[in-house]
């Protein structure tokens, strides 16, 4: 790495597959970059796509070609946005010489994600308009929780509200489709008190649940908890090995099951059969430490866990002292 030069105004790129975002704080050097990106097409026959590019800041509105584009950007699903705020919620640069900075950054589901989603939603109960309630409950709840999960690490309770409240709709005029005008004895027969079990174990009771009488239950988008992304330490880095740090972020990450975080607190980041750290790309998996055949017990204190090829070695240990002890029995 070159040592930055001071009063250097520099632009960062973040790219996934062929959608990407060109971030800096001087709008000369963005218009420089989507001209230099565009040269660097022209070869390979590529162009940058006007109607799906924007320039713009992501707290104030600019003026750009002759209009005034709004603040924040979509990108990937997803609306970058930052707003004003008081010295009690601002945000904060970060390091050791952080500071406020007056705003805070909201990141959201788009609107283009949440119209798109309404949609799909909107054409599977239209298919089902004749189908039994069990049918569209168990086509619309994976396609309800796929979604929510994608946006569970942003801000987006009001979206999930708001979500919940254009499907019920939506069910009760399916309702109406089947039975008539809408009554209350009438909806009684496919909304049902009810109580569902969130993904982090609570229970929650509901007087309009949408649900089959034998209890099959149309998942919501607020069952799903908001669990915020952690940030990584400015100054670390793959490199640093400091595997302690990474290995206890790991179990803090959003997709990271409630057990395998425990285990990595439990075990401080280490795999009990090799001794190493866990790194971010490990393949881990949870082990039994008496395994379930030979009588261990489905507890936490009768759980480990391993890099997947640490599991494999100490499955085929476990299987080979098994052997052993039964011929020494049969002997």
């Amino acid at each position: 790495m070159y040592p930055k030069k001071k009063n250097v105004v520099q632009a960062t790129v973040v790219r996934y597959a062929d959608d990407f975002v060109v971030i800096s704080p001087s709008l000369d050097i963005i218009e420089q970059c989507k001209t230099a990106i565009s040269e660097w097409l022209k070869p390979v026959g590529l162009e940058i796509k006007p109607e799906k590019t924007r320039v713009c800041h992501t707290l104030n509105p600019i003026q750009c070609e002759g209009k005034t584009e709004e603040p924040g950007f979509d990108f990937l699903g997803f609306n970058i946005r930052q707003y004003p705020v008081g010295k009690y919620k601002t945000g904060k640069t970060g390091g050791t010489a952080s500071r406020l900075i007056g705003h805070k950054t909201h990141i959201k589901p788009s609107n283009k994600a949440v119209q798109a989603h309404t949609e799909v939603i909107k054409g599977v109960i239209k298919q089902h308009k004749t189908a039994p309630q069990s049918a569209l409950i168990s086509r619309l709840n994976p396609i309800i929780r796929g979604w929510s999960n994608y946006y569970s690490g942003v801000v987006s309770v009001e979206t999930f509200n708001k979500l919940d409240h254009t499907i019920w709709k939506m069910l009760r005029a399916w309702t109406v489709s089947r039975c008539g005008k809408a009554s209350h004895e009438k909806l009684r027969n496919y909304f049902r008190p009810g109580t569902v079990k969130l993904s982090n174990g609570k229970e929650r009771h509901e007087t309009w649940l949408f649900q089959t009488e034998d209890g099959h239950q149309l998942w919501k988008h607020n069952y799903t908890p908001i669990v915020r992304h952690t940030l990584v330490r400015p100054e670390a880095t793959l490199y640093d090995g400091n595997w302690t740090y990474w290995a206890t972020r790991k179990g803090q990450a959003i997709d990271t099951p409630a057990k395998v975080a425990k285990l990595l607190k439990k075990q401080k980041g280490r795999c009990t059969w090799c001794g190493q750290y866990f790194t971010p790309s490990d393949l881990v998996e949870v082990d039994h430490i008496v395994a379930r055949s030979h009588g261990g017990k489905d507890e936490y204190k009768n759980l480990q866990l391993l890099h997947r090829h640490c599991h494999d070695d100490k499955t085929a240990l476990d299987n080979a002292n098994a052997v052993s002890i039964t011929m020494e029995q049969s002997d």
